[in-house]
Protein backbone atom coordinates (compact mmCIF):
# COMPACT_ATOMS: atom_id res chain seq x y z
CA UNK A 1 0.00 0.00 0.00
CA UNK A 2 1.27 3.64 -0.64
CA UNK A 3 -0.90 6.34 0.07
CA UNK A 4 -0.42 9.70 -2.53
CA UNK A 5 -1.95 12.86 -2.47
CA UNK A 6 -2.35 15.65 -5.42
CA UNK A 7 0.18 18.23 -4.41
CA UNK A 8 -2.24 20.51 -5.94
CA UNK A 9 -5.36 19.98 -4.27
CA UNK A 10 -4.56 18.28 -0.93
CA UNK A 11 -8.49 16.87 -0.81
CA UNK A 12 -7.37 14.66 -3.76
CA UNK A 13 -5.75 11.08 -2.81
CA UNK A 14 -5.14 7.59 -4.30
CA UNK A 15 -3.79 4.30 -2.72
CA UNK A 16 -1.69 2.35 -4.80
CA UNK A 17 -0.36 -1.41 -4.76
CA UNK A 18 2.64 -1.56 -7.05
CA UNK A 19 4.63 -4.58 -6.74
CA UNK A 20 7.95 -5.02 -4.57
CA UNK A 21 10.43 -4.68 -6.60
CA UNK A 22 13.43 -6.98 -6.35
CA UNK A 23 16.51 -5.06 -4.09
CA UNK A 24 19.85 -4.85 -5.96
CA UNK A 25 23.37 -4.41 -4.16
CA UNK A 26 23.44 -2.35 -0.45
CA UNK A 27 19.96 -1.97 -0.31
CA UNK A 28 17.15 -2.86 2.64
CA UNK A 29 13.60 -3.50 2.59
CA UNK A 30 11.89 -1.80 5.89
CA UNK A 31 8.33 -3.44 6.62
CA UNK A 32 6.44 0.03 7.92
CA UNK A 33 5.11 -1.47 11.10
CA UNK A 34 3.13 2.11 12.09
CA UNK A 35 3.13 5.85 12.36
CA UNK A 36 1.30 9.00 13.94
CA UNK A 37 -0.83 10.96 11.74
CA UNK A 38 -0.46 14.95 12.85
CA UNK A 39 -1.31 18.43 11.79
CA UNK A 40 2.46 18.45 11.28
CA UNK A 41 1.95 16.18 8.49
CA UNK A 42 -0.40 18.93 6.74
CA UNK A 43 2.14 21.18 7.38
CA UNK A 44 4.83 18.59 5.21
CA UNK A 45 2.12 18.99 2.60
CA UNK A 46 1.51 22.91 2.61
CA UNK A 47 5.29 23.25 2.75
CA UNK A 48 6.32 20.40 0.53
CA UNK A 49 7.32 22.58 -2.44
CA UNK A 50 8.78 25.01 -0.50
CA UNK A 51 10.49 23.22 2.30
CA UNK A 52 11.33 20.17 -0.27
CA UNK A 53 9.28 17.62 2.01
CA UNK A 54 7.96 16.27 -0.94
CA UNK A 55 11.31 15.17 -2.71
CA UNK A 56 11.47 12.73 0.25
CA UNK A 57 9.53 9.72 -0.95
CA UNK A 58 8.92 10.14 -4.71
CA UNK A 59 5.76 9.24 -6.35
CA UNK A 60 4.42 5.95 -8.23
CA UNK A 61 5.82 6.18 -11.76
CA UNK A 62 4.21 3.11 -12.53
CA UNK A 63 0.63 4.51 -12.41
CA UNK A 64 -0.19 7.30 -14.75
CA UNK A 65 -2.94 9.64 -13.96
CA UNK A 66 -3.31 13.19 -14.32
CA UNK A 67 -2.37 14.63 -11.10
CA UNK A 68 0.57 15.97 -9.64
CA UNK A 69 1.09 13.36 -7.07
CA UNK A 70 3.57 13.01 -3.54
CA UNK A 71 3.80 11.04 -0.62
CA UNK A 72 3.69 13.09 2.60
CA UNK A 73 6.45 12.09 5.46
CA UNK A 74 5.39 10.40 8.37
CA UNK A 75 7.17 9.53 11.65
CA UNK A 76 6.86 5.74 12.89
CA UNK A 77 8.60 2.36 13.35
CA UNK A 78 9.48 0.35 10.77
CA UNK A 79 11.50 -3.25 10.79
CA UNK A 80 14.10 -4.42 8.61
CA UNK A 81 12.63 -7.73 6.60
CA UNK A 82 15.07 -7.96 3.79
CA UNK A 83 18.81 -6.98 3.42
CA UNK A 84 21.40 -6.49 1.14
CA UNK A 85 23.42 -4.66 3.48
CA UNK A 86 26.04 -6.23 4.95
CA UNK A 87 25.92 -3.87 8.54
CA UNK A 88 22.03 -3.97 8.37
CA UNK A 89 20.71 -7.32 9.37
CA UNK A 90 17.15 -8.12 9.38
CA UNK A 91 15.19 -8.50 12.09
CA UNK A 92 16.72 -4.88 13.21
CA UNK A 93 13.64 -1.57 14.72
CA UNK A 94 14.04 1.62 13.95
CA UNK A 95 12.11 4.48 14.89
CA UNK A 96 12.50 7.63 11.27
CA UNK A 97 11.00 9.53 8.68
CA UNK A 98 8.49 7.32 6.38
CA UNK A 99 6.07 7.20 3.56
CA UNK A 100 2.57 6.21 4.43
CA UNK A 101 3.22 3.35 3.20
CA UNK A 102 3.62 -0.50 3.91
CA UNK A 103 7.88 -0.24 3.11
CA UNK A 104 10.49 1.66 2.19
CA UNK A 105 13.51 0.40 0.43
CA UNK A 106 16.85 2.54 2.03
CA UNK A 107 20.28 2.53 0.93
CA UNK A 108 21.70 2.10 4.46
CA UNK A 109 25.29 4.01 4.94
CA UNK A 110 26.84 5.86 8.17
CA UNK A 111 25.41 2.36 10.26
CA UNK A 112 26.92 2.39 13.47
CA UNK A 113 25.33 1.40 16.83
CA UNK A 114 22.74 4.07 17.28
CA UNK A 115 21.74 3.86 13.75
CA UNK A 116 21.78 4.55 10.19
CA UNK A 117 21.10 7.09 7.51
CA UNK A 118 19.23 6.36 4.15
CA UNK A 119 22.15 7.69 1.30
CA UNK A 120 19.55 7.06 -1.39
CA UNK A 121 20.68 10.25 -4.08
CA UNK A 122 17.46 11.68 -4.16
CA UNK A 123 17.89 12.47 -0.34
CA UNK A 124 20.87 13.94 0.04
CA UNK A 125 20.29 17.94 -1.06
CA UNK A 126 17.60 17.68 2.31
CA UNK A 127 18.76 17.86 5.65
CA UNK A 128 20.26 14.74 7.37
CA UNK A 129 18.02 14.70 10.49
CA UNK A 130 15.04 13.66 8.36
CA UNK A 131 17.29 10.82 6.83
CA UNK A 132 18.40 9.19 9.97
CA UNK A 133 16.73 6.31 11.60
CA UNK A 134 17.51 4.98 15.05
CA UNK A 135 17.49 1.41 16.53
CA UNK A 136 15.29 0.92 19.61
CA UNK A 137 17.68 -0.96 20.60
CA UNK A 138 19.69 2.04 21.76
CA UNK A 139 17.84 4.55 21.16
CA UNK A 140 18.02 6.66 24.67
CA UNK A 141 14.31 7.77 24.79
CA UNK A 142 12.48 4.46 23.69
CA UNK A 143 10.29 2.59 25.78
CA UNK A 144 7.95 0.31 24.38
CA UNK A 145 5.14 1.53 26.58
CA UNK A 146 5.59 4.67 24.90
CA UNK A 147 5.67 4.18 21.14
CA UNK A 148 2.31 6.38 20.73
CA UNK A 149 3.81 9.35 22.26
CA UNK A 150 7.34 9.09 20.46
CA UNK A 151 5.14 8.30 17.25
CA UNK A 152 2.98 11.47 17.86
CA UNK A 153 4.82 14.06 20.04
CA UNK A 154 8.76 13.46 19.61
CA UNK A 155 9.18 15.56 16.22
CA UNK A 156 6.93 17.59 17.02
CA UNK A 157 8.70 18.34 20.46
CA UNK A 158 11.88 18.04 18.89
CA UNK A 159 10.78 21.45 16.87
CA UNK A 160 9.14 22.73 20.36
CA UNK A 161 12.18 22.30 21.84
CA UNK A 162 14.34 24.43 18.94
CA UNK A 163 11.73 27.02 18.82
CA UNK A 164 12.00 27.75 22.57
CA UNK A 165 15.76 27.01 22.44
CA UNK A 166 15.78 29.59 19.59
CA UNK A 167 14.13 32.31 21.44
CA UNK A 168 16.31 31.39 24.77
CA UNK A 169 19.28 31.92 22.71
CA UNK A 170 18.15 35.33 21.34
CA UNK A 171 17.18 36.03 24.76
CA UNK A 172 13.78 35.77 23.65
CA UNK A 173 14.76 39.41 22.00
CA UNK A 174 14.02 41.70 25.11
CA UNK A 175 10.15 40.42 24.72
CA UNK A 176 8.60 39.54 27.68
CA UNK A 177 5.36 37.65 26.02
CA UNK A 178 5.59 34.67 23.56
CA UNK A 179 2.63 34.50 21.29
CA UNK A 180 1.64 30.95 20.01
CA UNK A 181 -0.92 30.65 17.54
CA UNK A 182 -2.60 26.88 16.81
CA UNK A 183 -2.39 26.58 20.65
CA UNK A 184 -4.08 23.16 20.96
CA UNK A 185 -1.85 22.26 17.90
CA UNK A 186 1.18 19.66 19.90
CA UNK A 187 3.71 21.76 18.56
CA UNK A 188 2.14 24.58 19.59
CA UNK A 189 1.78 22.83 23.25
CA UNK A 190 5.12 21.76 23.27
CA UNK A 191 6.59 25.22 22.76
CA UNK A 192 4.10 26.80 25.79
CA UNK A 193 5.24 24.19 27.84
CA UNK A 194 9.06 24.89 27.41
CA UNK A 195 8.70 28.53 27.56
CA UNK A 196 6.07 28.16 30.32
CA UNK A 197 9.52 27.68 32.51
CA UNK A 198 11.45 30.46 31.21
CA UNK A 199 11.13 33.14 34.14
CA UNK A 200 9.14 36.33 33.71
CA UNK A 201 7.62 35.08 30.50
CA UNK A 202 4.04 35.47 29.88
CA UNK A 203 3.01 32.68 27.25
CA UNK A 204 -0.62 33.49 25.09
CA UNK A 205 -2.07 31.02 23.12
CA UNK A 206 -4.23 31.70 20.53
CA UNK A 207 -7.12 29.74 19.59
CA UNK A 208 -10.66 29.28 18.13
CA UNK A 209 -13.53 29.00 20.53
CA UNK A 210 -14.11 25.20 20.05
CA UNK A 211 -10.26 24.78 21.54
CA UNK A 212 -10.20 27.27 24.25
CA UNK A 213 -11.17 24.95 27.12
CA UNK A 214 -9.28 22.36 26.16
CA UNK A 215 -6.38 25.18 25.92
CA UNK A 216 -7.15 26.48 29.64
CA UNK A 217 -7.23 23.13 30.35
CA UNK A 218 -3.87 22.32 29.49
CA UNK A 219 -2.15 24.87 32.07
CA UNK A 220 1.01 25.53 30.19
CA UNK A 221 -0.41 28.62 28.55
CA UNK A 222 -0.86 31.83 31.37
CA UNK A 223 -4.06 33.38 29.06
CA UNK A 224 -5.83 32.00 26.24
CA UNK A 225 -7.02 34.56 23.56
CA UNK A 226 -9.35 33.74 21.01
CA UNK A 227 -8.34 34.59 17.11
CA UNK A 228 -11.23 37.82 17.24
CA UNK A 229 -9.82 38.89 20.14
CA UNK A 230 -5.91 39.53 19.88
CA UNK A 231 -6.54 43.06 20.04
CA UNK A 232 -7.32 42.55 23.62
CA UNK A 233 -3.45 41.85 24.56
CA UNK A 234 -1.56 43.52 26.79
CA UNK A 235 0.76 46.46 25.14
CA UNK A 236 4.06 45.08 25.89
CA UNK A 237 6.78 43.55 23.83
CA UNK A 238 6.12 40.10 22.19
CA UNK A 239 7.43 37.48 19.94
CA UNK A 240 5.09 35.79 17.73
CA UNK A 241 4.95 31.75 17.04
CA UNK A 242 2.90 31.50 14.32
CA UNK A 243 1.80 27.41 14.40
CA UNK A 244 -1.43 28.59 12.23
CA UNK A 245 -0.20 29.74 9.41
CA UNK A 246 -3.75 32.40 8.72
CA UNK A 247 -2.48 35.36 7.33
CA UNK A 248 -5.20 37.26 8.96
CA UNK A 249 -4.24 36.17 12.49
CA UNK A 250 -0.36 37.04 11.62
CA UNK A 251 -1.72 40.49 10.40
CA UNK A 252 -3.85 40.90 13.35
CA UNK A 253 -0.56 40.67 15.98
CA UNK A 254 1.78 42.79 13.51
CA UNK A 255 -0.87 45.40 13.19
CA UNK A 256 -1.48 45.26 17.18
CA UNK A 257 1.89 45.20 18.92
CA UNK A 258 3.44 47.38 16.14
CA UNK A 259 7.36 47.89 16.74
CA UNK A 260 6.86 45.99 19.75
CA UNK A 261 6.69 42.79 18.04
CA UNK A 262 10.44 42.09 18.50
CA UNK A 263 10.66 38.60 16.42
CA UNK A 264 7.68 36.84 13.79
CA UNK A 265 8.02 33.36 13.71
CA UNK A 266 6.41 30.88 10.85
CA UNK A 267 6.52 27.03 11.75
CA UNK A 268 3.74 25.76 10.61
CA UNK A 269 0.36 25.86 8.89
CA UNK A 270 -2.72 23.98 10.62
CA UNK A 271 -4.83 26.58 8.83
CA UNK A 272 -3.43 25.80 5.73
CA UNK A 273 -6.63 26.60 3.16
CA UNK A 274 -7.26 30.03 4.84
CA UNK A 275 -7.62 32.50 2.18
CA UNK A 276 -6.78 36.04 3.93
CA UNK A 277 -8.39 39.13 2.84
CA UNK A 278 -5.64 41.27 5.57
CA UNK A 279 -2.80 43.08 4.17
CA UNK A 280 0.24 42.76 6.42
CA UNK A 281 1.25 45.80 8.47
CA UNK A 282 4.95 47.09 7.36
CA UNK A 283 5.67 47.38 10.88
CA UNK A 284 7.45 45.40 13.49
CA UNK A 285 9.64 42.06 12.93
CA UNK A 286 9.33 40.68 9.39
CA UNK A 287 7.57 37.20 9.27
CA UNK A 288 10.52 34.28 9.41
CA UNK A 289 10.72 30.90 8.69
CA UNK A 290 11.71 28.34 11.44
CA UNK A 291 13.91 25.90 9.86
CA UNK A 292 14.39 23.38 12.47
CA UNK A 293 17.65 21.17 10.87
CA UNK A 294 19.53 25.17 11.06
CA UNK A 295 19.06 24.96 15.04
CA UNK A 296 19.88 21.61 15.18
CA UNK A 297 23.07 22.42 13.06
CA UNK A 298 23.73 25.16 15.46
CA UNK A 299 23.62 23.36 18.41
CA UNK A 300 25.78 20.38 17.57
CA UNK A 301 28.39 23.25 16.97
CA UNK A 302 27.59 24.78 20.19
CA UNK A 303 27.16 21.61 22.77
CA UNK A 304 27.95 18.56 20.12
CA UNK A 305 25.77 15.94 19.54
CA UNK A 306 25.76 14.06 22.39
CA UNK A 307 25.52 17.38 24.77
CA UNK A 308 22.08 18.28 22.51
CA UNK A 309 20.82 14.48 23.03
CA UNK A 310 21.16 14.84 26.62
CA UNK A 311 19.56 18.34 26.97
CA UNK A 312 16.64 17.38 24.70
CA UNK A 313 16.28 13.49 26.44
CA UNK A 314 15.75 15.38 29.92
CA UNK A 315 13.44 18.09 28.38
CA UNK A 316 11.53 14.67 26.81
CA UNK A 317 11.61 13.46 29.56
CA UNK A 318 9.91 15.86 31.64
CA UNK A 319 7.64 16.87 28.74
CA UNK A 320 6.23 12.88 28.15
CA UNK A 321 5.14 12.18 31.82
CA UNK A 322 3.31 15.59 31.95
CA UNK A 323 1.41 14.69 28.57
CA UNK A 324 0.18 11.45 30.30
CA UNK A 325 -2.54 13.85 32.13
CA UNK A 326 -3.99 15.07 28.73
CA UNK A 327 -3.49 13.09 25.45
CA UNK A 328 -5.16 9.30 24.50
CA UNK A 329 -4.07 7.58 21.46
CA UNK A 330 -6.44 6.24 18.69
CA UNK A 331 -5.19 3.48 16.75
CA UNK A 332 -6.56 3.12 12.75
CA UNK A 333 -5.88 0.08 10.21
CA UNK A 334 -4.84 0.21 6.38
CA UNK A 335 -5.76 2.17 3.54
CA UNK A 336 -8.63 3.32 4.79
CA UNK A 337 -7.81 4.36 7.80
CA UNK A 338 -4.89 6.32 6.43
CA UNK A 339 -7.25 8.52 4.04
CA UNK A 340 -10.02 9.07 6.84
CA UNK A 341 -7.68 10.26 9.49
CA UNK A 342 -5.35 12.32 6.88
CA UNK A 343 -8.80 13.78 6.07
CA UNK A 344 -10.08 14.51 9.12
CA UNK A 345 -6.29 16.62 10.07
CA UNK A 346 -6.86 18.03 6.94
CA UNK A 347 -10.43 19.17 7.55
CA UNK A 348 -9.57 20.43 10.84
CA UNK A 349 -12.35 17.88 12.67
CA UNK A 350 -9.81 15.88 14.96
CA UNK A 351 -10.03 16.59 19.31
CA UNK A 352 -6.96 18.76 20.26
CA UNK A 353 -6.22 15.78 22.84
CA UNK A 354 -6.54 12.80 20.51
CA UNK A 355 -2.82 11.69 18.97
CA UNK A 356 -3.76 9.31 15.93
CA UNK A 357 -1.60 6.16 15.29
CA UNK A 358 -2.03 4.33 11.63
CA UNK A 359 -0.88 0.52 11.63
CA UNK A 360 -0.63 0.41 7.34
Amino acid sequence: MQFEVDRDNLHRTRVLDDAPRSLIAGEARLRIDQFALTSNNITYAAFGDMLQYWNFFPASTTVTEPGNWGRVPVWGFAEVVESTAAALKIGTRAYGYLPMATELIVEPGRVDGTGFNDMAVHRQPMAGAYNRYVFTETDPIYDPKREPQQMVLWPLFMTSFLIDDFLGDSAVFGADTVIVSSASSKTAIGSAYQASRREGIHVVGLTSAGNADFVRSLGCYDETVLYDDVTSLAHGTAVFVDIAGNADVRAAVHGHFGERLKHSMIVGSTHWDHQSSAVMPEIGAKPEFFFAPTQISKRNNDWGKAGLDERVGAAWERYCDWTDSWITFATTNGAAGTEQTFRALLDGGVDPNLGYVVQP
